[in-house]
């Protein structure tokens, strides 16, 4: 069975593809229809229906992936506002999702389309009549439209992994939908008004993301010709303070040349650059930025300008790097796993066969700990592992890695170690240990085995082994 930290990281990867596939949605249809082929082709659900809230509040099955069947009973059904009602009154709340199971469901009230699928006894198994919704919200909180999804691939009620993605997955969903429907609006009211100046500062300023212009030719290249307020709100800056300055002083450039070779592509493009980028607010404060560049042409020899419209979406990229910390961290302790410490023996491997100077590898047990669980319960057992782990964190040298590898065995990696200086790196170890905990009279203490790590060690499974049979050893010295 994969482990959880790879399915993390495979959350991840699939959450990156997926919202790239429904950000490149230009009209509402286009977006709609995005957001059901991403839940099918990267969220790991067979089926997947978005209902289109309207204003009158009632609701339209607008987008369906995943099985032609349901797409032919369900499209362009309209049901009545309060259709989640009665099925949300009896759900499971799972953070901003609703789990409807099967067994809850009045006797014969089936409603909607049911897919003809076996059906498990498994106690987690997936039933063709189980209910799980994403309700969708705008930026300003308001419900634009419920994603309902069916038949998860691994054909159980989703994980804590995978319903964290749906849930992430269903806010940016719900604000592509709003941005498009503004999209179309916009779109709509331009040409009504063949795109007048007119029309184009009243949907400049009335836009709920931030939208600048800037100059792309001569003199004042780069420079800020225009924003509106929510360009403004976004970014912390008043309009005079943007106006005339140059964009590109207010941005980040995570490699060399990003901002010339992003402006490269821009010129180069026939439609819309999509970017995302770190921007400084006055207060220091940096923020994600993610938007579309489009290059303008305003007439015959007038300069072309640059339409940039920007969203905030540190909270999401937040989320991410939450996600890939938890792909490489121990969630009870903080600690490296083995994932990390794999990495890290990758670098010390390289620098000790670079130096020729050896490392070494330290597998620590816990004498006793057992004990601790047994008289004071888990609960107590997870708090002394936790303050353990700080411990040997604090012991170790600057540089080290100290990693769980799970229940109560802890590694250390120790670059350019020997001798002397590794004799007082196991002494800081079993005397960290070994010092009381609060509120627990066990005496809790570790036998601590070691293996080099020289230039023709190879694999670091082997090496824990050996570390391993090593502390074992030492555990047969002690007294």
């Amino acid at each position: 069975m994969q482990n959880e930290p790879a399915v993390r990281l495979s959350a991840v990867r699939r959450l990156y593809e997926v919202s790239a596939r429904m950000g490149a949605g230009r009209s509402l249809a286009e977006t709609l229809q995005a957001v059901v082929d991403g839940v099918v082709n990267g969220l790991g659900f067979g089926i997947a229906v978005l209902n289109l809230r309207h204003p009158d509040g009632k609701f339209e099955v607008i987008a369906v992936a995943g099985s032609p069947e349901a797409r032919a009973a369900l499209l362009g059904k309209v049901s009545a506002a309060d259709l989640f009602d009665a099925e949300f009154a009896i759900a499971d709340a799972w953070g901003k999702l609703r789990f409807v199971p099967h067994e809850r469901l009045p006797e014969g009230e089936v409603t909607g389309w049911v897919p003809d699928v076996p059906v498990s006894d498994a106690p987690d198994a997936w039933h063709p009549l189980d209910a799980l919704f994403a309700p969708l919200y705008s930026s300003d909180g308001d419900l634009v439209g419920m994603l309902s999804v069916d038949l998860p691939e691994d054909q159980r009620r989703p994980g804590p992994i995978h319903r964290e993605l749906l849930e992430i997955f269903a806010t940016q969903a719900g604000l592509a939908i709003d941005k498009a429907r503004l999209t179309d609006r916009l779109l709509a009211e331009k040409t009504r008004l063949e795109a007048s100046e007119a029309t184009f500062r009243l949907v400049f300023e009335g836009a709920g993301n931030g939208m600048a212009t800037v100059a792309f030719d001569g003199p004042e290249l780069g420079r800020i010709l225009r924003v509106n307020d929510a360009f403004c709100r976004i970014t912390g800056y008043a309009p005079d303070q943007l106006l005339g300055t140059r964009l590109v002083s207010f941005l980040r450039d995570e490699e060399p040349d990003q901002t010339r070779v992003e402006l490269e592509e821009v010129a180069a493009s026939n439609g819309t650059y999509r970017f995302e980028r770190v921007f400084t607010q006055p207060t220091g404060n940096a923020i994600w930025l993610a938007g579309t560049a489009a290059l303008v042409t305003q007439g015959a020899g007038l300069p072309r300008i640059l339409l940039v419209q920007i969203d905030d979406v540190t909270a999401r990229k937040d989320a991410e790097r939450e996600l890939r910390h938890h792909a490489a961290h121990d969630p009870l302790t903080g600690l490296p796993n083995r994932r990390l410490l794999q990495h890290r023996f990758t670098k010390v491997l390289e620098q000790t066969r670079a130096t020729g100077r050896p490392g070494a590898l330290l597998f620590c047990d816990l004498n006793h700990f057992k004990l601790v669980n047994d008289g004071y319960g888990h609960e107590a057992g997870d708090r002394a592992l936790r303050e353990i782990a700080t411990r040997l964190s604090t012991a170790v040298r600057h540089g080290d890695t100290v990693a769980r590898l799970g229940g109560d065995e802890f590694a250390v990696l120790a670059e350019d170690i020997t001798g002397d200086d590794l004799t007082t790196l196991i002494t800081r170890l079993e005397t960290a240990v070994s010092r009381p905990l609060p509120n627990i009279a066990v005496q809790v203490t570790t036998s601590v085995g070691t293996v080099p790590i020289t230039p023709i060690t190879t694999d670091l499974d082997a090496l824990l082994h050996e570390a391993d049979q090593a502390m074992y050893t030492a555990k047969n010295r002690r007294p």
